[in-house]
């Protein structure tokens, strides 16, 4: 009867990697992929709605131009929550 117990507890946290874990790891290689991917002239979406174009990356810094009057700004790569791909810049 004791083994049962056991089972049960190895089968929930089975459960709780597959549905929980894993795809949450997914998920932060894709992003830390996407960051160390960025390159000057990525049109790029900030976790705060900045919309942007990369102007300089540096090793965890990037500087973006944004808006009309060409404002700059310096940001962590972190921040990044998107970068915009040729066929949605088309549009």
């Amino acid at each position: 009867m004791e083994w049962t117990a056991y089972i049960w507890i190895v089968a929930t946290f089975a459960i709780f990697y597959l549905l929980l874990i894993r795809p949450q790891q997914k998920r932060e290689k894709k992003e830390r992929i996407m960051r160390n991917s960025l390159e000057a002239g990525d049109h790029i979406v900030t976790i705060g709605g900045i919309v942007g174009k990369i102007i300089s990356v540096k090793e965890d810094e990037i500087i973006i131009e944004t808006g009309a009057d060409r404002t700059k700004l310096t940001m962590k790569k972190w921040c990044v929550q998107s970068k915009e791909t040729q066929d949605e810049e088309k549009k």
